[in-house]
């Protein structure tokens, strides 16, 4: 099992705006020696909630400072940027890294954000759609035309090429139940989490269903992988890590409830009606419910040993990214907790 950390970049615990990045990138940084697979870094803007507004740069920065760990994006949103930028940036990446970068990929889900851009929301899975088959034809072909109904080039060859071959590895953020066969059916690893509202439980049709696409549209699924978005922290003992870890969660996911859909009384958005029961459960979420929900693995490593084993064994979950930078955790807890994990955790489940 491989462990990763997703970073939001998010302002809380009364720091400012470049102390938080300082704090973020260092620990990006530091997992590398805390024998970290991966970090990720989330795209977001205009909130609170988390401000890497270019993933890109983000990675491009701890790039410069490690040599082994996977640098990957938790992940880009498609409907705000042009697909040939992405695909150009990303192989820029791959070369600066030494072949380090991993695509992950999503449709986005705030409203906010949309507004912002002034992009259409319920439009949203189709400009994906477009964007991932241009991406693909970027990474694969030297040369190549396109004529969609958001996009039309001809003759188009990217430059620079990605170091990794055939392509770095692309990941897909699925929620919705058609994302699951979606990731499959373009053979992509997918990104799955029991944090927006939904449960690993929930998703196991949906795991499921992408296993069988993989196969349907000819992609061997033993080369693909699952990963699994969860809250991770693993403290000293059972008390002491949840004592250390409510507060900064809490303030997580009373702020996705803010974001994560419409307001109430507002109009729903097509495609994304889910995401307001998302909205309603979080109104009043308790920190109990959400150890109990399974998007919480808070404890000692005993504990967190016995959980990861259970995602391998019952889902297939062979990658989990712990959101633990969360909320403005003190960087000695995150520190703290990333010791505990070399030391303990990953050396069980390796």
């Amino acid at each position: 099992m491989k462990f990763g950390l997703l970073h939001l970049f998010e302002t809380a615990g009364g720091r400012s705006e470049q102390q938080m990045v300082k704090e973020q990138i260092e620990i990006m940084e530091a997992a590398e020696r805390y024998n970290f697979h991966s970090v990720w870094t989330a795209e977001h803007h205009f909130s609170e909630y988390g401000f890497c507004a270019s993933p890109a740069l983000a990675l491009a920065a701890v790039a410069q400072t490690t040599s082994r760990i996977r640098l990957c994006s938790g992940v880009v949103v498609l409907p705000f940027h042009h697909p040939l930028r992405v695909a150009e940036e990303f192989a820029m990446l791959d070369l600066l890294s030494d072949g380090r970068i991993e695509l992950g990929v999503g449709r986005g889900y705030q409203p906010s954000e949309f507004v912002g851009y002034g992009v259409d929301q319920s439009r949203s899975s189709e400009l994906f759609d477009e964007s991932i088959e241009i991406i693909l034809k970027a990474w694969s072909q030297e040369t190549f035309s396109h004529h969609g109904p958001h996009y039309r080039f001809d003759n188009v060859s990217v430059r620079p090429r990605p170091l990794q071959k055939p392509r770095p590895p692309i990941w897909m953020a699925a929620i919705s139940d058609s994302s699951f066969e979606k990731a499959g059916r373009y053979g992509l690893n997918l990104l799955c989490s029991p944090v927006f509202g939904g449960s690993l439980e929930v998703a196991r049709d949906g795991i499921q269903r992408y296993w069988q696409a993989l196969e349907k549209h000819g992609h061997d699924p033993a080369q693909h992988e699952i990963a699994a978005l969860c809250a991770m922290y693993c403290g000293e003992t059972n008390e002491s890590a949840r004592l250390e870890f409510a507060e900064p969660v809490t303030w997580y996911f009373q702020h996705l409830g803010k974001y994560v859909a419409p307001k109430v009384g507002q109009k729903s958005i097509p495609g994304y009606e889910g995401y307001e029961g998302v909205r309603d459960l979080l109104s009043d979420i308790q920190w109990d419910q959400l150890v109990t929900h399974g998007a919480v693995f808070c404890g000692d490593a005993d504990y967190m040993i016995e959980q990861m084993q259970g995602l391998r064994e019952a889902f297939g979950i062979n990658h989990v990214l712990g959101w633990t930078r969360v909320g403005g955790l003190a960087e000695h807890l995150v520190e703290g907790h990333m010791s505990r994990m070399r030391d303990k955790v990953m050396p069980a489940l390796a």
